[in-house]
């Protein structure tokens, strides 16, 4: 099939010469078709309109929802969608345009562009850790979100955010900080005597009750002072807890220990004695034993006890010169009487114008005192049978005495000699010259000396001087 084109002004057909067919025969149709025919086919090109300025809808009206078109027409402000009108787009507050700004209606009435607004969103705050937030309109523009912290904590930072038209949020993220010191309270002071016979007492309490205002975890809790069930001294004592939370608050309590020594008053050394006493020699259950000097003997109650009423038992004894009683059938009768009281320092020489025994006795009789201190009797056995005589100061010996004392400790009569016996009936110390004082005294003080002794010797060591 074989066509051409025809331009009529602006109407162009296209037309098509079909070759001689046979005709179908349409059975029933009514007609009979020629026997040969041409068949003219006309198809209208697209016709390009005619620019016409003058038409006031030339494009679709604009309308931007949630926005607005400002329109300038070549045609005056009535025309809004003529040919060559140019719109400015904009959104309402809140939205924001998406697509071109401005566009204008082209000869293909369409516009040169599309756009849309679309609302503003800023992205959805994340939760802080040990907080919360309030927002007043959600995501949207000029939604306000106001922080808020648990219970226990501090916010720090901004405590409000603003959505902006850019849809970012004003300020930035604040912090929920654990400032907050833990609560503790501390058991209530207490006080507490001391026991019997001690200076001490045995004291207990609960631990401290402790709680923290934030996330309720305490990471330790030290103990400033003397454990529970501890021995305090007599006085008063603090004790003070300090507990500390996760974030390194920390707080502290304190209470009062105290305890309390009943005393008796103080008790006064008997005249020519002392006073050993337990403890500090003057608290509840304490005991004090009184002593008397060398050539005193104690008469009364041997001891006393302080007792809770604050008071003494007893009553105070007194130290009387040492009675000796010569008159006994054995010297055992008469050196019992020194057993565990006085030392014993026996004499013996051949006659009393012996030169050892006169530089001995008158070296002794200066040194009364220090004999005295250290408890030291002297016995004297001079002379020969029948005129031997045998003395304790002024208290004469009988002659069986002065015999079996010489056979007891092995006394000769025949030249100067001299024995030290110690309380126990011990002989410690032989001489047979004579010695000083001095040595004597060294000799005691180094060896035969109680712990007691030794206390009241510092105690007495100028007595003498």
């Amino acid at each position: 099939m074989a066509g051409k084109i025809i331009q009529r002004g602006a109407l162009s057909l296209l037309l098509f010469l079909a070759p001689a067919v046979t005709p179908t025969w349409l059975a029933g149709s009514g007609y009979y078709p020629d026997e040969s025919y041409n068949e003219v086919y006309a198809e209208e090109v697209p016709q390009v309109p005619a620019l016409d300025y003058r038409v006031p809808r030339w494009c679709y009206t604009l309308n931007i929802q949630d926005g607005e078109a400002t329109c300038y027409s070549p045609r005056g402000g009535n025309y809004h969608s003529s040919l060559g009108t140019r719109c400015e787009l904009s959104c309402d507050r809140g939205f924001r345009l998406i697509g071109r700004r401005s566009v204008q209606c082209l000869p293909s009435r369409r516009w040169s562009g599309t756009a849309y607004c679309r609302q503003i969103r800023c992205r959805t705050l994340s939760f802080i850790a040990s907080g919360t937030y309030t927002c007043t309109n959600g995501a949207l523009l000029d939604s306000r979100c106001d922080y808020s912290c648990s219970s226990g904590y501090h916010l720090e930072g901004d405590r409000s955010r603003i959505c902006m038209e850019d849809g970012q949020w004003s300020g930035g993220e604040p912090v929920c900080v654990d400032i907050d010191p833990p609560k503790i309270r501390c058991p209530h002071s207490r006080e507490k005597m001391a026991e019997p016979e001690k200076l001490t007492a045995r004291v207990y309490w609960d631990p401290p009750l402790v709680k923290d205002s934030a996330d309720g975890t305490i990471t330790r809790v030290t103990l400033r002072g003397p454990e529970p069930g501890s021995h305090f001294p007599e006085g008063e004592h603090v004790i003070r807890y300090t507990a500390y939370d996760r974030a390194y608050n920390r707080a502290s309590c304190k209470f009062i220990v105290k305890v309390q020594v009943r005393r008796c008053p103080t008790l006064k050394p008997p005249q020519h004695g002392y006073l050993t006493c337990t403890s500090a020699g003057d608290n509840y259950g304490a005991t004090c034993e009184y002593h008397c000097d060398g050539g005193y003997e104690r008469q009364g109650t041997p001891s006393r006890v302080c007792q809770s009423s604050r008071q003494w038992s007893g009553s105070p004894p007194i130290c009387a010169p040492m009675k000796i009683n010569v008159n006994v059938n054995s010297a055992t009768g008469l050196l019992d009487q020194f057993y565990e009281k006085q030392r014993l320092l026996i004499i013996s020489a051949p006659d009393p114008s012996n030169r050892y025994y006169k530089m001995q006795i008158s070296m002794l009789q200066q040194s009364t005192c220090g004999l005295d201190l250290r408890h030291v009797t002297i016995i004297e056995l001079v002379g020969q049978p029948p005129q031997e005589v045998g003395r304790i100061r002024e208290q004469q010996l009988s002659a069986n005495i002065i015999e079996e004392l010489r056979q007891f400790q092995h006394l000769t009569r025949s030249y100067f000699n001299m024995v030290l016996i110690d309380k126990q009936g011990i002989d410690r110390e032989r001489y047979v010259e004579p010695v000083t004082p001095e040595e004597i005294f060294t000799f005691i003080d180094d060896y035969l000396l109680s712990n007691q002794e030794l206390t009241q010797r510092r105690e007495q060591r100028d007595v003498c001087e």
